[in-house]
């Protein structure tokens, strides 16, 4: 496997994202996939999620696509 696609988004997430990422995971692998490449992994950065309204909008995707949160405020020094 050698393909990623990792896209960062600065508001919340929302199910939209998750076709929109899916889009993209089917034009890596038409394009830049090798034949014995395992399927591209697509992974959504944003800013929070709930895990009901992320649940039902990859229920019926079947590319590999994993949605994570981020904090910022938490990796940065105060002051």
């Amino acid at each position: 496997m050698r393909a990623y696609v990792v896209e960062l988004k600065i508001t919340a997430f929302k199910p939209e994202y998750a076709g929109k990422l899916n889009f993209y995971l089917a034009a890596v692998d038409d394009l830049v996939r090798h034949p014995q490449d395992e399927p591209t992994v697509g992974l959504l950065l944003c800013k929070s999620r709930h895990n009901v309204v992320a649940e039902y909008a990859l229920r019926d995707v079947h590319t590999p696509i994993g949605i994570a949160e981020y904090r910022l405020t938490e990796a940065l020094p105060t002051g």
